[in-house]
């Protein structure tokens, strides 16, 4: 499995790789036939600022393979808070630009990958649906996170912290309300996500006033289970 964590040190992520398979091109050679030299494909690549105003980036077909790492931040709040039992959609955000070993832009930053946050085990863990870049290509995206197992209890004392600068779930919600006596709490942003039905299970048992509390940022890095198509 490749690990190329390499974002922390730098402003790109870089995937390093000389062929995905016998059937893909090497990163660094060009897939068109009429493509300028490799000298000058960098120049094609990145464009002026301005040049392309749209965001739509001349991208070449290039494969990312399974086992890279994806740093991903969360635009919506600093820190995301689900019931343990529930499911939310939620949209995350390409934290550094991932490009291959000849400099070629694959993924800029700011690409959204849409998903959803899920149960698993006794925590929650975001699994990816699909990436959008820039110019709205869209392609299917089979990536996970680490299973996220920061439970805080809730209680009538700290339910107003638990919700500040969060986005709350909708089972999370009423878990905090449900918590916090008299006091209201305002929270930053209500995720969709379960049904009646699952918000019913959410307030049985001892586990109606427990929530996982995710810091996307640390917490979301994405694994690629299966190499990644941009064509």
């Amino acid at each position: 499995m490749l690990n190329l964590d390499r974002w922390q040190t730098g402003p790109a992520l870089v995937v390093a790789l000389g062929m995905v398979s016998s059937a893909i091109a090497p990163f660094t050679i060009p897939t068109s036939a009429s493509a300028a030299p490799a000298s000058s494909t960098v120049a094609q690549l990145f464009p002026p600022p301005g040049q392309y105003p749209s965001g739509q980036y001349p991208y070449t077909a290039q494969t990312i393979p399974a086992g890279t790492r994806i740093p991903v931040r969360y635009d919506g709040a600093d820190k995301v808070v689900v019931a343990p039992n529930e499911t939310s959609p939620l949209t995350l955000r390409v934290a550094s630009n991932i490009r291959n070993t000849a400099g070629m832009m694959l993924v800029p930053a700011g690409s959204e990958i849409r998903g959803k946050l899920v149960p698993s085990g006794y925590g929650s863990r975001f699994v990816s649906e699909t990436l959008i870049l820039p110019g709205g290509a869209a392609y299917p995206i089979n990536a996970d996170s680490r299973v996220v197992t920061r439970i805080e209890e809730v209680n009538q004392t700290n339910g107003t912290a638990i919700a500040t600068g969060a986005a709350v779930g909708a089972g999370a919600a009423t878990i905090l309300s449900g918590t916090t006596g008299r006091r209201r709490i305002t929270f930053g942003k209500i995720l969709a996500g379960a049904g009646a039905g699952a918000l019913g299970g959410l307030l049985l048992g001892k586990r109606r006033k427990e929530v996982v509390v995710i810091y996307p940022r640390t917490d979301l890095t994405l694994t690629l289970n299966s190499g990644l198509a941009l064509r």
